[in-house]
């Protein structure tokens, strides 16, 4: 077997630990500790973050999307796939050598999606931008450290914890959608979403675009 090769190593803002960039022949590890975040190999639930959400905005006109976490690129792949030539997405990533791995090590993985008209990388934490919006965004995609239980950054509790939905509501459009990747199931936090007024779907995805593997949970909800 092809051993892992260790590339680049990030320490994440705000306390939150190192990250490793990790490769085996073609396939990509970014590492936390010792728990693997994300594997190039398995890009299905990252996908259907983006589908499913999208979807539910098809009929709006340039509609604006947010990405919390660029992570391996898959979640924007699929959503500038989906989108119209008038969509806007604007991408948040908080470990800037993240954003430098995307046009690096991984670049091939990206296939110049990054590069795309539509599409602004910000290196910034994805709560920042949403607090700072009203009615800004018809969707918010959400990817950020494993889902609300969190593995890597207890800061992560306030993206996803009370006032952090309210944050996401002021900045949804009207009929706007919060989607939410998760390695788990979480009764408390799709209760939280309904205390804030949320229409709250659960959708099991697999890992893998062949429809194998672990299943991840995505929630889409729906701003009244």
């Amino acid at each position: 077997m092809i051993p892992w090769e260790h590339l680049d190593s990030a320490t994440m803002p705000g306390g939150g630990g190192e990250l490793r960039l990790m490769r085996r022949g073609a396939e990509y590890s970014i590492m936390a500790g010792g728990v693997e975040l994300m594997n190039s190999r398995m890009s299905g639930s990252e996908q259907a973050l983006a589908t499913l959400a999208c979807a539910r905005i098809a009929d709006r006109p340039a509609p604006h999307i947010l990405i919390g976490g660029l992570g391996m690129g898959f979640t924007l792949r699929a959503a500038l796939a989906v989108v119209g030539a008038d969509a806007r997405v604007t991408v948040a990533e908080l470990v800037p050598a993240v954003a430098d791995w995307a046009r690096g090590p991984m670049a091939e993985i990206f296939a110049g999606s990054l590069e795309d008209a539509r599409v602004d990388l910000q290196v910034n934490d994805v709560r920042v931008l949403i607090g700072g919006a009203r009615e800004a965004f018809d969707a918010i995609l959400l990817d950020v450290d494993n889902g609300p239980a969190g593995l890597t950054r207890g800061a992560n509790d306030g993206l996803y914890g009370d006032a952090g939905l309210g944050e996401a509501a002021r900045a949804l459009r009207p009929g706007g959608v919060l989607a939410v990747w998760s390695a788990t199931t979480d009764d408390r936090f799709v209760a939280r979403l309904r205390r804030r007024g949320f229409a709250v779907d659960e959708q099991r995805v697999r890992a893998t675009a062949s429809g194998r593997g672990a299943r991840h949970v995505i929630w889409l909800a729906t701003r009244p």
